[in-house]
């Protein structure tokens, strides 16, 4: 089944909520384990198969517009002995989606692109 553009899928509508927590909490950056760790803390596991369902998830919502990413700072990285991390931030379009998809009952379209 093929969703209709510009709807948000459960797992995307989660990490549009994850990124506004952080948001509140002063943490408006955040990256793809770090949400992981969240949604599986919230018992959302068995929504991520893989982590690549959630990178792909990250990916459309950035295309849409509800996120925007940046790569960390390399010598950040390098200081800690790991790899960069690619850093996401939600945008006033994610937080309108999130609200909207919010209210919206189960099964209606969550949100369409301007």
């Amino acid at each position: 089944m093929r969703r209709r553009k510009g709807a948000l899928v459960a797992l995307e509508v989660e990490i549009l909520g994850a990124a506004l927590t952080l948001a509140s909490r002063d943490d408006p950056e955040f990256h793809g384990f770090g949400i992981a760790k969240m949604l599986h803390g919230d018992g959302d596991a068995r929504r991520l198969t893989g982590h690549g369902t959630l990178y792909k998830a990250l990916a459309r919502l950035e295309e849409a517009g509800l996120l925007v990413s940046r790569w960390e700072d390399a010598n950040l990285a390098a200081a800690d002995g790991r790899p960069r991390r690619r850093l996401y931030r939600i945008t006033t379009a994610g937080r309108a989606a999130y609200a909207e998809a919010s209210a919206t009952p189960v099964g209606e379209p969550r949100w369409e692109p301007a």
